[in-house]
């Protein structure tokens, strides 16, 4: 018999029994579209990470005060005071794989307008730090170096700022104070959400570090600096070239640790695309359970009708049917069975990833590649599943067959 044959004899034979199949094949669309939609649920998962990783900045390099041992105690992170400004500086002019380069400073304290107040940080930084987290201004403009280099009273605004100290009214141009200073606002930062750790990014005021330094701060050291490397690639080269920049300009010896500490946006989205794969493969073990156990339905279900139709096997193969043909039929059945299965399974599948994307709200995303896997797999579950009632088929004996009742 040709293909279409071949499956045309396997439906028929599949439609006498249609609330079995029926129910052997639910075992594997429930398999499939489980696969599908954890899948989807853990790609998208980890496409979140990703974009919330990438909103950190135009790759973006980080620079923390580090640790001092002090009489054998560690004092941990940010307790040194080496990072200037002149290391900001040397940074830009002496490493090639960076491009741009932002002191830092932060203070925190309430904000008052017009009877209105706000807790939140301030964060003291340069001009380019706008273009390294790739956070534009809404509305008003930026501060400029001059601002910098005169230590000017003029800030940026967050919009929970905004949100809390003007509601409906135009920031811009208005004086708010910070401390019992007062400061001029020069302009609005665009909403930019919540961080990778949860925190409220458009929470804060952002001024000249000069400014934080000398009239908030009171401090001549940085607390962080913000660097941008020319590429993604070149982050781990910017990386080990700042670290000799820096640890030549501290003085350290060899025998030295850092007093400074550098992460990366790319390294720490390495590690969570990892740990996001890890996760994703997890769920789709566990989902894949249920596969297997569809697979093992049809293997009972065919063993079963194996031996209601010992009868018919022994007619078939008494007019000429070889035991290939034999074989080959009841395979058909298997896999007729799997890939109906497969088919709706992918349907169930992306209905339900789209329904807990509607109803939880939970990013998803579906890769084709999973579709086509899971459509392989349920046919190879067929024939794996479908392969030993097949055989047992083929090698009955005709004659016993034949008196089979």
């Amino acid at each position: 018999m040709d293909f279409l044959s071949v499956v045309r004899v396997a439906l028929l034979a599949l439609l006498r029994n249609k609330m079995r199949s029926t129910l052997t094949i639910l075992g594997i669309i429930i398999g499939v579209g489980a696969v599908i939609c954890t899948v989807a649920i853990g790609q998208g998962a980890s496409r979140q990470v990703q974009q919330q990783i990438s909103s950190l900045g135009d790759n973006l390099v980080f620079i923390s005060a580090g640790s001092v041992n002090r009489g054998g105690v560690q004092m941990g992170s940010a307790a040194t005071k080496t990072l200037t400004a002149e290391d900001a500086k040397a940074i830009q002019q002496q490493v090639p794989e960076v491009k741009a380069v932002s002191p830092g400073v932060g203070w925190a304290g309430q904000v008052v307008y017009a009877g209105q107040n706000w807790f939140t940080q301030v964060r003291g930084v340069s001009p380019e730090y706008l273009s390294i987290r790739e956070w534009p201004v809404a509305d008003g403009s930026a501060f400029t170096q001059r601002d910098v280099d005169t230590a000017a009273n003029v800030c940026l605004l967050g919009q929970t700022v905004v949100q809390n100290l003007f509601g409906d009214e135009e920031p811009v141009g208005k004086i708010v104070r910070i401390g019992s200073i007062p400061f001029v606002v020069v302009g609005v930062l665009q909403t930019k959400g919540a961080s990778t750790f949860g925190q409220d990014e458009d929470d804060t005021v952002i001024m000249p570090y000069t400014t934080v330094q000398k009239k908030l701060s009171g401090n001549d050291w940085l607390q962080y600096i913000m660097c941008s490397a020319v590429s993604q690639q070149a982050s781990p080269s910017a990386i080990q070239q700042i670290t000799g920049l820096l640890r030549e300009r501290h003085r350290l010896r060899a025998d030295q640790d850092d007093d400074f500490i550098i992460r990366s946006a790319q390294a720490l989205a390495e590690a969570q695309a990892q740990s996001g794969q890890v996760m994703t493969m997890l769920l789709a073990s566990i989902a894949s359970v249920s596969l297997l156990v569809g697979g093992i339905g049809i293997m009972n279900i065919m063993l079963v009708s194996v031996t209601e139709r010992t009868r018919e096997i022994g007619v078939r193969i008494a007019i000429g049917a070889t035991e290939q043909d034999v074989q080959l039929q009841f395979l058909s059945e298997a896999m007729v069975l799997s890939l109906m299965g497969g088919a709706v399974g992918v349907l169930a599948g992306v209905a339900g990833s789209m329904a807990v994307s509607n109803m939880l709200k939970w990013p998803t995303s579906i890769p084709f590649t999973s579709i086509v896997i899971a459509v392989l797999f349920s046919a190879a579950v067929g024939v794996f599943f479908g392969y030993y009632p097949a055989r047992k088929a083929s090698q009955l004996d005709p004659i016993q067959a034949l008196r089979f009742e």
